[in-house]
Order: structure tokens, then sequence, then C-alpha cells
């Protein structure tokens, strides 16, 4: 009987997009608005700020997410085209590419030629897809789960700095805003890193440090630009 493995491979596609699209969102929408508060700006124009920037940024996060990762799909669907093509033009030649690759990594000739016969009567590409160009299943591109992650995500962690500059005073927003966006990257970073099977309390430290460093030079421009005005 084989005994049950969990592993983590297979979330590294959504995974990706939707800590980048969370963090994204609430270190973007919160350094806007404690940018634009810097600056003086009344709260109903942070709050209308703060909204434009969670659809641009949503927007922005999908379409960027597709583009990119439909980029890398075309990749690895020119490779996967290229190595069917030679695999029908000269499959002697392809089994002892894929034997090499198995006596570079440990296997006797003799044992690497016959894993490689074997494997390629069962499947030829897809044996030359995973040990001669690394494209498997688990971690193939997928264009429109990234994008969906990507925006749904930056939209839910753009909502929560607007959702304190909504209930914050006018003279409160700056630290409020810029607190709880802090504790809200804490805690993205740290499931981010739950998830992902890393050290939880150094997810959460790098996440929140550049948040920070993000929000502190946004409002200092703020600052720079209210005080010329």
């Amino acid at each position: 009987m084989r005994h049950s493995e969990r592993h983590r491979a297979d979330r590294i596609g959504w995974l990706r997009a939707a800590v980048l699209g969370a963090n994204d969102g609430i270190v973007s929408t919160a350094s806007l608005v404690v940018g634009v508060a810097a600056s003086g700006a009344s709260q109903a124009s942070l709050l209308v700020t703060g909204v434009a920037g969670l659809v641009a940024g949503a927007m922005s996060m999908a379409a960027g997410e597709y583009v990119s990762v439909h980029s890398q799909a075309d990749t690895e669907k020119a490779d996967l085209a290229r190595e069917r093509s030679e695999l029908e033009k000269d499959p002697a030649a392809e089994h002892r590419e894929l034997a090499a690759i198995y006596v570079a990594r440990g296997l006797e000739p003799d044992l690497a030629r016959q894993v490689a016969e074997q494997l390629m009567t069962r499947d030829s590409l897809g044996a030359h897809a995973r040990d001669e160009l690394g494209i498997s299943v688990a971690l193939s591109a997928r264009p429109i789960q990234a994008a969906l992650a990507s925006a749904a995500s930056f939209a839910v962690g753009a909502a929560l700095p607007l959702v304190v500059t909504a209930l914050a005073s006018t003279h409160g927003v700056i630290p409020w805003v810029s607190g709880t966006a802090l504790i809200f990257l804490a805690g993205l970073g740290a499931v981010a890193a739950r998830v992902g099977g890393a050290g939880v309390l150094m997810g959460a430290w790098r996440v929140t440090f550049w948040g920070a460093l993000a929000m502190a030079i946004t409002a200092g421009v703020g600052a720079l630009f209210g005080a010329i005005g």
C-alpha cells in the first residue's frame, strides 16, 4: 500500500498570484491613501482615490498576470511542439538524449537506457517534457487562473485599508491606515508562508518590512508636495 503524502507544488501557480495580488492591494492602496492624506486632502478625496486605485489596480494585476503567464504558456507550447517534431524525426537520438540525462542524475548507463526506453514506450513526449524541459502538469502555466487569483486578491487586499479610511477620523487616517496595513501585511505573510510550507515569522517579517518602506516613502512624497502646494 502506498503511504499518503502531502505536497505543495501544485499550489505554486495560484498561491504566487494570490499573495502578489493581496500584498500589492494592501501596500499600494494604503500607500496611496497615506500619501494623499499627507498632502492635506479631505476624507472624501481619500476614499475616491482609494476606490479608483482598487479598480485600476485589480484590472492592471489581472491583465499583467494574464499576459505574463500566457507568455510562459506560449513558450511551453512551443518547446513541446519542437520536442514532438524531434521525436518524430529521430526517436533514437531522443532516446540517447533522455538516457544521458538519467546517467547525469546517477543511473548506470545500461539502467538509464532501459528507463528511457520504457518511459518513451509509454509516453515519449511526457518523459521529455518532464526530464528534459522541466515542464510538468503541477507547474504548468495557467494564465486565467493566475489572472483571476491576482485580481480577486488585489481587490480584497485593497478593500482593507479603504474600510479603515472610511472609519477613521480625518486626523487619524495616517496612523490608523499605516498601523492596520502593517498588521494586514504581517497576517498575509504568515498565512502565505504557512500555506507554502515556509517559516511563518520570516514570511511575515519580509512582507511587513517592504510594506512599511513603501508607505514611508509615499507619505514623504505626499507631505513634500503638500508643502509645496
